[in-house]
């Protein structure tokens, strides 16, 4: 087993997959791309930047958990690309316990964390490995931003926006879609509240005159990994692109899936809102670029007697993406991770280690704090 390379990419001929392939070049680590179609694996890997360089395998593989356990077995960190992950992420979760393997994923599903936490969460800390699902620029880039307000103490509560600008891909555009149908949370003293279905909010934006348009984007990861962190009690997160067409059209679409699609039954659903899905964004969308595709991350902290905002401006979030994921394994190759069992990309890494690796690759500015 000594042989087999230490990290598996499981999805690389997605968007994100390749890139992470990019990055843990850059970080030269060996590992095996690997999903259902080798032949498709070699077509993407072949396009990827410098990856000549770069030492790896192709392995083709079923989507089941034997397969994906055998696959895993002997490596130690597993990077799954494969979503949305509350349809196809629980195999990958039991696979990379089975095998002994850390696990990361990009996911953006609120859903799906709860999920993870629930039921895999003690059972990876008793065997000492990380469940980190949710490493991406999506919630990972906040959460940064709110940990460096949460170095002033005494704040408890988190107002939390993201904005992007650019296109989803394909498989981020499914995986919104797919989260219309279920119920999100913020949190409230500590416990999850649900939020409406149409709730929706006019955001100022730091560093620009407009206000934008943010919708909870599923609840985000935020509520799920601050809900133990007896620092904070309260917290809300909102999202979106900055292109206000597209956000007024995911509204008109969540209208649609309360008046009609959540009527249907659970497997019409789902083809529903795939289809609904692909109309907008059926192709792979290009290469992001470093001036067009910029994020904003702001987060106001507060308590009772203080307050700190935060900003974070960076460029294209998919790299960023990418990036997080490589650096995660490239880590935990060489030391073991801050917490184990289900942990945030900062509890796992530590917020400034995380904020360092982005700046050094020029992905993110230096944060603007306002001390109030």
């Amino acid at each position: 087993m000594s042989s087999k390379k230490p990290v598996v990419i499981y999805g690389v001929t997605g968007y994100t997959g390749r890139l992470v392939a990019e990055y843990l070049r850059e970080y030269r680590t060996p590992f095996i791309a690997a999903g259902r179609d080798a032949k498709r694996i070699r077509e993407v890997l072949d396009k990827v930047p410098g990856i000549e360089n770069a030492e790896y395998d192709i392995v083709e593989v079923e989507h089941t958990t034997a397969a994906l356990t055998e696959l895993f077995s002997g490596a130690k960190v597993v990077c799954n690309m494969v979503g949305p992950f509350m349809k196809y992420g629980p195999e990958a979760v039991e696979a990379a316990y089975a095998a002994g393997c850390h696990y990361t994923d990009t996911n953006g599903e609120q859903n799906w964390m709860m999920w993870c936490e629930e039921h895999w969460g003690a059972k990876y800390a008793e065997r000492q490995l990380l469940l980190s699902p949710g490493i991406a620029q999506m919630y990972t880039t906040g959460e940064i931003a709110a940990n460096l307000c949460l170095e002033t103490p005494g704040l408890d509560t988190l107002d939390i926006l993201v904005l992007w600008r650019g296109f989803p891909t394909y498989a981020s555009t499914q995986t919104i879609f797919s989260i219309l149908t279920a119920d999100f949370f913020y949190l409230e003293q500590n416990q999850y509240v649900q939020w409406a279905p149409t709730a929706r909010a006019e955001y100022i934006v730091p560093g620009q005159h407009e206000v934008a348009m943010a919708l909870p984007w599923g609840g985000t990861a935020h509520p799920v990994w601050f809900k133990n962190d007896p620092r904070v009690a309260n917290v809300k997160a909102m999202g979106g692109v900055f292109d206000r067409t597209v956000m007024e059209g995911v509204v008109q679409i969540t209208s649609v899936v309360e008046e009609q699609i959540k009527k249907m039954p659970k497997a019409e659903q789902e083809k529903a809102l795939s289809d609904m899905a692909a109309s907008l964004q059926a192709g792979m969308p290009p290469r992001e670029n470093q001036r067009i595709n910029t994020s904003v991350d702001s987060v106001h902290a507060s308590g009772p007697l203080g307050r700190v905002h935060c900003v974070i401006h960076g460029t294209c979030n998919y790299k960023q993406t990418g990036l997080m994921q490589a650096y995660a394994a490239y880590h935990l190759l060489q030391a073991p991770p801050k917490r184990y069992g289900f942990a945030s990309g900062c509890q796992a890494f530590g917020h400034r280690e995380l904020l360092g690796v982005l700046q050094s690759f020029g992905l993110a500015s230096k944060p603007i704090m306002t001390h109030h």
